[in-house]
């Protein structure tokens, strides 16, 4: 008789894995533990590659660089206790960023957690304020629990959702091992005949001086070509946030480039924007502002906003809003609208032309040289990510974004060190494109480890850094409240050395031409390139 071959039962991790594959999950980022070693194995069988990171709030960001690359949920992965301890700063960056983020965290097997007291502590109380939802994942209910967790990660306003798994449950045999994929969602259609739609394209037509102002969640929509469409029929200039940046190209002359941290820069904006007599806010997310935005108006009937979700701020408030899908409506209204100028005395090719003397490069060598270089060798295909500093609100202002979602950062909660496992998280995700990490020697230093990441993915993205030697964004708030430096002062570390030593290729720059020849020269390579960029950080005086 031939042998009877038999499949293996399923465990529950085959369930986990299973799931967050049909949702489009293919990287998952962490610190491995023994809670966690069953369901990494199930996560790889399933085609979910697991990456070592260094630290786990930097695996979270990595994850969010990748899900916003990709579109999909991103994966952090955390051990018991300590493991997950060292994520919040990481999940609440995804709280805060909007990131569909899915953490799986190992705990001790229920017959001992009562009495067991190492590495114990209440996971789902410590992440209480920082996730939508909380859940333990039972073996009966695996897949579902995690298609739950996944569904409400991705409604808007996405955000996290964490699971605990515990590694007696991840290996017992699933009684129902069905992988639940996401659910098709079929919305009704926004046109342009629908009443709410013509009521927003009657107003648009009166208004003389209309302005849209657009953020992150129409970036991650695609609502980009509706919003050009739309702001060339009626006219209007488009702001956006940071990370809205690029939503249409910042060269087009509607374009007033992005707003949002800059004093001198906002100034004048928000002086256009109350001279607009119809805000129209699309996708816009004041957590990517700064407290000058509370209230840009004080008329609520002069703002109108269209967004996916309604929101749970008081920054502003608007006396009309479109609830529905940004890209879907804001095409719908671009078709309605019947084509006219607006702002007859050209305020807003005015205010363009203030900002862009602002930040104006100074000279042949300094943080605005280094951008313009920067800008133009990421050319219109590359992906740059920045880390918080005062090198992130110039590069933010001066950068010019041919596409959205080609600029990321941490906006909301400006976390430090985001800049690196960004990049990472992104060229994980699309290892075809050039990517390119900017720091300030302060948020390096914070999380220089991850260089060995890099180092082991084998991926060749471009570090450059501002070495100003000074945590040059709170020394500037010190000098503006008229104190003392204390607690800024950064010594010299040698940043080529370091990069050497973890296997990629290091070099300090002065000049234009040294920074231009190397940034052509890591294009060229296989591992990643570290560009030091020292000047003094005094070249940030009334520099934004």
């Amino acid at each position: 008789m031939p042998d009877v071959i038999q499949e293996t039962p399923a465990r529950v991790v085959e369930a986990v894995a299973a799931t967050l594959h049909a949702y489009g999950v293919r990287h998952a980022f962490g610190m491995p533990g023994g809670e966690v070693v069953t369901l990494i194995d199930g996560l790889e069988e399933a085609g979910i590659a697991f990456h070592l990171a260094r630290h786990e709030t930097a695996a979270a960001s990595m994850a969010a660089g990748a899900s916003v690359t990709t579109g999909t949920p991103g994966l952090l992965v955390t051990t018991v206790g300590p493991g997950l301890a060292n994520a919040v700063n990481g999940i609440a960056d995804a709280a805060q960023e909007h990131v569909p983020l899915i953490v799986i965290s190992g705990i001790v097997d229920r017959a001992t957690r009562a009495r067991y007291t190492h590495q114990v502590i209440d996971h789902a109380q410590l992440l209480r304020p920082l996730v939508k939802a909380s859940f333990e994942i039972e073996c009966e209910s695996a897949g579902p629990t995690v298609a739950r967790a996944l569904a409400l990660a991705l409604t808007v306003p996405m955000g996290p959702v964490h699971l605990d798994l515990s590694p007696a449950v991840a290996a017992m045999v699933d009684p129902d091992p069905r992988p639940l994929g996401p659910t098709t969602l079929l919305a009704p259609a926004v046109v342009a005949a629908d009443p709410a739609v013509q009521s927003l394209a009657q107003r648009l037509s009166k208004a003389e001086r209309p302005l849209i102002l657009a953020g992150f969640e129409a970036a991650r929509a695609d609502a980009g070509p509706h919003i050009l469409r739309l702001a060339e029929a009626i006219g209007a200039p488009v702001l956006t946030t940071y990370k809205g940046k690029g939503l249409i190209p910042e060269t087009h002359p509607l374009s007033l480039g992005g707003a949002g941290l800059s004093p001198l820069a906002d100034a004048i904006m928000l002086g256009l924007i109350r001279r607009s007599d119809l805000i129209l806010m699309i996708g816009y997310d004041p957590i990517e502002m700064r407290l000058g935005w509370l209230d840009p108006v004080m008329d609520p009937e002069r703002i109108v906003e269209i967004t996916a979700a309604a929101p749970d701020h008081a920054m502003h408030h608007a006396a009309t809003r479109l609830v529905a899908n940004t890209a879907a409506a804001t095409a719908a209204l671009a078709a309605a609208v019947e084509p006219k100028k607006s702002w007859p005395d050209g305020e807003p090719i005015s205010a363009r032309q203030q900002v862009a003397a602002i930040f104006a490069t100074r000279s042949d060598w300094g943080p605005h040289a280094i951008i313009d270089l920067l800008n133009e060798a990421a050319g219109p295909d590359g992906l740059v990510t920045v880390d918080s500093g005062a090198h992130r609100i110039l590069l933010s202002q001066k950068w010019i974004a041919a596409r959205p979602l080609s600029l990321l950062q941490s906006a909301g909660f400006c976390t430090m060190a985001a800049a690196l496992p960004l990049a990472i998280g992104a060229k994980v995700a699309d290892p075809t494109r050039r990517v390119f990490a900017v720091m300030g020697d302060g948020g390096l230093e914070m999380g220089i480890g991850e260089l060995a990441t890099l180092r082991d993915l084998g991926h060749p993205v471009t570090i450059v850094v501002f070495q100003d030697r000074s945590l040059a964004l709170i020394a500037l708030k010190q000098a503006s409240a008229g104190l003392a430096p204390a607690g800024v002062a950064l010594g010299e570390t040698d940043f080529a050395t370091i990069a050497t030593g973890f296997g990629g290729h290091g070099v300090r720059v002065e000049t234009a031409d040294d920074l231009r020849r190397e940034l052509a020269a890591a294009e060229g390579r296989s591992n990643f390139t570290l560009i030091s960029c020292s000047f003094d950080a005094d070249a940030y005086k009334n520099a934004f």
